[in-house]
């Protein structure tokens, strides 16, 4: 910043991801109405080939929207209601949860008991071979779901019981409209778009060292387009508070700090290295012991 002022310029909400949002709402709402009557080989085709990708998508707006870049940090709650509305087509209650979760990821990076990205020690232990490895990108987001649980539970908060209770109608609402086939898609297109898929490579490729003493990688490749810039990570962690749309201009802006840096230009291929490659595994990542006070949200 004290070289490159002009990057302030770039710290303020990204108006127009409410309405990428609204539409991708629409655009689901859409396709759970399409498949009501398909049969279960199309529902199932269509859940992996569209469903994921939205839904996947959807998870990264509500990334953005945790940074509050919907409405800006003067609207903090503005941001919380509209994490739980871009939520719903999800099918499972996640956004306020991740928010709270997340804030911790940026602000101990890594911290041993705090950060719940990093794997645990089971993970670590089971998941060592190509094949257990291939598993545990299948159940991806069953880890994710589960490992705060086990690593840092927090009291349930009032938020995340309207976001519980939200969904739950949404999903009741479809399911009393159009029947077992869209919740199935619209759960399928869940856990399929968070595992085995090719925008899940950003799991792996943001903080697994597969060159040690790098620990955060950014990815400058298309599926940039889908995800709200999260490839550009690097830049993120350095600025948080720029929304993703933003973030290709900091690395023209400070290009010096970035360009020399380890980066990815294929998320399929981080996927297949992480399989193949018996030098990484969910051990691949920086662990601190976090000194002083520890605030969480």
């Amino acid at each position: 910043l004290a070289k490159h002022p002009e990057i302030k310029a770039l710290m303020k909400p990204d108006y127009n991801l409410v309405w990428v949002v609204v539409l991708m709402v629409l655009a689901q709402l859409t396709a759970f109405y399409l498949v009501k009557d398909l049969d279960w080989k199309w529902v199932v085709f269509w859940a992996y080939v569209f469903g994921s990708c939205i839904s996947h998508s959807m998870t990264l707006a509500i990334h953005e929207i945790s940074h509050n870049s919907a409405f800006g940090n003067s609207k903090a709650m503005w941001n919380r209601w509209f994490g739980i509305f871009a939520n719903l087509p999800l099918g499972l209650p996640y956004s306020i949860s991740f928010k709270r979760y997340h804030m911790d990821h940026h602000r101990y990076l890594g911290g041993d008991g705090i950060d719940v990205d990093i794997p645990t020690n089971f993970e670590g232990w089971f998941f060592c071979t190509p094949f257990r490895k291939f598993i545990w990108i299948v159940l991806q987001p069953f880890f994710y779901a589960i490992r705060p649980l086990c690593i840092n539970p927090k009291p349930i908060t009032r938020l995340e019981i309207i976001n519980l209770l939200a969904q739950l109608a949404f999903d009741v609402a479809i399911y009393y409209l159009w029947g077992v086939k869209s919740i199935f898609y619209m759960l399928a297109g869940s856990v399929l778009g968070l595992g085995l898929h090719p925008i899940s490579g950003h799991f792996i490729a943001e903080h697994y060292m597969f060159l040690k003493g790098h620990e955060t990688y950014s990815y400058y490749g298309p599926l940039n387009l889908l995800t709200f810039n999260v490839g550009y990570h690097n830049e993120h962690h350095d600025f948080p508070n720029i929304p993703g749309k933003s973030l290709p201009l900091v690395k023209k802006i400070a290009a010096e700090y970035y360009d020399n840096l380890p980066q990815y230009n294929s998320w399929i291929k981080v996927l297949y290295d992480f399989v193949m490659d018996d030098t990484i595994s969910p051990y691949s990542r920086m662990k601190r012991q976090l000194k002083g006070e520890v605030k969480q949200d």
